[in-house]
């Protein structure tokens, strides 16, 4: 457990140091004040927890504040660290086929991961000796095919690939056809990145959700949204298009431990009400941890 919080810790450094730093620096042991609770609602909301969240926060701590009769603010840390775990999901199982093969979609906006998060997550099916293939059906852009061809090298894992701007559909449909094929037990097919306001590469986006489930009833076992936690709330709104146009059934975020913005993940679990599934706290292969909420708490709490 010590290796995990290390890990959570040192992957949420920036989020700890200029985020909610500043939060610990405000909850010192002077006495709560108007200004206080000011403060710290404009604290909570450059952290990225969006404003309903973090007065939401503050409303709950107010009413903590009055049934204890506390004093300092610096009384505030424990319950702040409480109500912060509370908006919190259980740590999620990453539920998928009963039986083999399961077929996962990854989806997201350009540049989010979803290239890398899938060598990753490949690796770790990998790790518990499962039978993996990759699916290409980023067709639009060459080099995300060849970045997925090279991540198939490293690991040894076949990729099944189509023509420069073929169409995505297809390469699915004949991924899960070559999975079923080969005993695969995990398909993990790579989307297009797609801006959330280009209506119709969304519909080109259900399209590869129903073709998928025609060359194997019951699949995509799980749609998972790959988010760039560098962008902070204005991956909200992406996200809402994601759901909207696909059954998305968890996220996955990316580069948590280049950004100052990891508060974010408070208001995806208010506002999108889907499980966060794993996280990136760096570049290697087993960087993808399984999203903790606990680790998660106090590794953006570091400073307290």
């Amino acid at each position: 457990m010590t290796d995990t919080l290390s890990r959570w810790r040192n992957g949420l450094a920036k989020t700890s140091k200029s985020a909610f730093g500043r939060v610990a620096s405000l909850l010192g042991a002077t006495e709560i004040s108007t200004e206080t609770w000011d403060d710290l609602e404009a604290l909570l909301v450059q952290a990225d927890l969006g404003v309903t969240t973090a007065t939401d926060i503050i409303e709950t701590l107010q009413r903590h504040t009055r049934d204890l009769g506390l004093l300092h603010s610096d009384e505030l840390k424990d319950a702040l660290r409480a109500e912060l775990r509370s908006r919190l999901d259980e740590q999620q199982e990453t539920s998928l086929a009963e039986s083999p093969p399961s077929v996962i979609l990854l989806v997201g906006v350009n540049g989010s991961g979803k290239t890398t998060s899938a060598a990753k997550l490949g690796a770790r099916f990998l790790s518990q000796n499962k039978k993996v293939l990759f699916g290409a059906a980023d067709t639009f852009r060459a080099a995300a095919v060849e970045q997925l061809q090279v991540w198939g090298q490293r690991l040894s894992v076949d990729v099944i690939a189509g023509q420069p701007e073929s169409d995505p559909g297809a390469v699915a449909y004949n991924t899960v056809q070559a999975g079923i094929a080969r005993s695969a037990d995990v398909i993990l097919i790579d989307t297009a990145g797609r801006l959330h306001t280009r209506f119709n590469l969304m519909q080109e986006l259900e399209k590869v959700e129903r073709v998928v489930g025609k060359a194997l009833p019951g699949a995509p076992h799980a749609l998972w949204l790959v988010m760039d936690t560098t962008t902070g709330q204005n991956a909200l709104q992406q996200a809402r298009a994601f759901k909207d146009a696909v059954n998305v059934t968890g996220v996955i975020l990316t580069k948590l431990d280049s950004s100052a913005r990891g508060g974010m993940v408070f208001a995806i679990q208010r506002e999108l009400g889907l499980p966060i599934l794993f996280a990136g706290l760096g570049e290697k292969t087993e960087d993808l941890e399984i999203f903790n909420p606990d680790a998660f708490v106090e590794g953006i709490l570091a400073a307290f």
